[in-house]
């Protein structure tokens, strides 16, 4: 055992007695820890460029800014890189792709024809890895998107093109999780919307709504594949109107069984989407949540221990909901390493799902029953300095990963070695 190793072990031995004398039991709290995928997004890796052989500017409210050295530029490059994010990440870990990272062996395959083939590879990669699969329909970056609209187009041609481009990803995603064994999240968002103030709001989504109950008409194995469908609040080009809102979606999940995907970046700065968890799950079944950072307006910045996402892990904790939601990351940042960007981000969000996990929630919870809020109040921030970091630190040790004092090493040296030479 290194010198590291029985630091990190007698740390972790002190910090569990002090958790225990409040009754919480940090081996449990690790255990659970250990079970909660964090779905990693492919996109952080090449900037949101696919491998699309007829492919155009990002559009849709989407821009990348930055232009560290190393990004991917083909899928074998990428899944290297994310080998290396995955290995430097305690716990368990998911791939969210884009139908824009289709293999395609050098020919050009329309988005409203891609099949399992395009994603074979991918999945075989993930079988090998035992990494679990998401996937998401790509309803931007293309000619019939440049004008903003997709589903909620007028011209029935493109929202045809539009349409069975869904269809095909949710049978890609049935093969997904078929193969692995884990039913792949599918997830719509599009772009729709109007930078100036529409006349007609009324028409767009009553198109929306009729493309997307075209999309979802064939009943799917749920063991296989999960529907979500995703809102947002404005986006680059739709400053005015937004066709996919938040109220829309969330009722449109309501009616129709899917799952709703709610994304932290996506509502106004102000707005916290812990606060909007426990009143989405009385109505439905599961949620699929995207965790960014936006900084003054839809950023993706990558996602850090912030109080908004410790909050969002003490709310998924406290209300019992880690077992119908699923936890998917949506950032994209070129100005900095951009594998060093996947695992800050993903373990950011393990730490927070930590500290929620460490909480003695049944004693706050009788507090706050009985009424006595001051004692709530204290204990709440008498749990900020407990010595939290050694039960990470364990955590890290015990999925073989290096600790918070030593991975970004790693990351340097995968850096001179591989990123610098492309």
């Amino acid at each position: 055992m290194s010198s590291l190793q029985e630091r990190v072990r007698v740390n972790y031995e002190t910090a569990k007695s002090q958790y225990a004398e409040l009754g919480v039991d940090t081996e449990k709290a690790l255990s659970r820890l250990g079970d909660i995928a964090i779905s990693l997004q492919c996109w952080q890796g090449d900037d949101v460029q696919g491998f699309e052989q007829e492919s155009c500017e990002l559009d849709g409210g989407i821009a990348v800014t930055g232009n560290y050295l190393g990004r991917a530029r083909n899928a074998d490059q990428l899944r290297t890189d994310l080998e290396e994010a995955i290995r430097l990440i305690p716990g368990r870990q998911r791939l969210n792709l884009h139908a824009i990272y289709a293999e395609t062996g050098g020919k050009s395959v329309p988005r409203n024809e891609l099949g399992v083939a395009q994603f074979q590879s991918w999945i075989d990669w993930a079988k090998q890895r035992g990494v679990g699969l998401d996937f998401n329909p790509t309803y931007f970056s293309h000619p019939l998107s440049s004008d903003g609209l997709t589903l909620s187009h007028p011209k029935e041609s493109i929202r045809r093109f539009w349409i069975d481009h869904g269809i095909c990803c949710r049978k890609i995603g049935v093969a997904m999780g078929e193969a692995i064994g884990s039913p792949c999240v599918t997830n719509v968002w599009i772009p729709d919307g109007s930078k100036d103030t529409p006349v007609d709001r009324k028409g767009p989504r009553e198109r929306l709504a009729d493309s997307l109950d075209q999309i979802f008409a064939e009943e799917l194995d749920p063991h296989h594949q999960l529907d979500s469908v995703e809102s947002k609040l404005f986006g680059i080009g739709s400053e005015s109107y937004v066709v996919g809102s938040h109220e829309f979606y969330l009722g449109y999940a309501i009616k129709n069984g899917t799952l709703l995907c709610i994304d932290s970046g996506h509502f106004h700065p102000t707005e916290m989407i812990s606060d909007k968890i426990s009143s989405v799950m009385n109505w439905v079944d599961q949620l699929l949540l995207h965790i960014s950072r936006g900084v003054r307006w839809d950023s993706d910045h990558v996602v850090l221990l912030s109080d908004d996402v410790r909050a969002i892990a003490q709310e998924l904790v406290r209300g019992n909901y880690l077992d119908r939601v699923h936890i998917g990351l949506d950032f994209f940042d070129a100005t900095i390493n951009r594998v060093a960007a996947w695992v800050l981000g993903t373990r950011s969000v393990s730490k927070a799902l930590l500290l929620a996990l460490l909480e003695p929630i049944d004693q706050l919870r009788a507090m706050e029953e009985a009424g006595d809020l001051t004692s709530r109040l204290a204990l709440m921030e008498e749990l900020r300095t407990l010595p939290f970091g050694a039960v990470w630190d364990m955590f890290c040790e015990s999925h073989n990963t290096p600790t918070d004092r030593t991975w970004m090493q790693e990351i340097k040296q995968y850096e001179r070695e591989v990123l610098l030479n492309r």
